[in-house]
């Protein structure tokens, strides 16, 4: 996973490039068939929905700092 970046508008760019990339996962899963894709697509959106669930989270705290 990278390093979760230190300003909202940052994590809000990742933010956006996650949801798309869990977007296009979603929709190759859909398009795949084979036990061999599906496990490493849902893999892969396992770990894109880690990284998600983290940079909300942070992204909360910031938020709660500000004045």
């Amino acid at each position: 996973m990278a390093d979760v970046p230190s300003t909202i508008p940052e994590i809000d760019e990742r933010i956006a490039v996650l949801r798309e990339n869990l977007r296009e996962l979603v929709e190759q899963a859909a398009a795949f068939s084979g036990a061999a894709d599906e496990d490493l697509t849902s893999s892969r959106i396992a770990e894109q929905e880690a990284e998600l669930e983290l940079l909300l989270k942070r992204r909360g705290e910031l938020s709660s700092r500000r004045p």
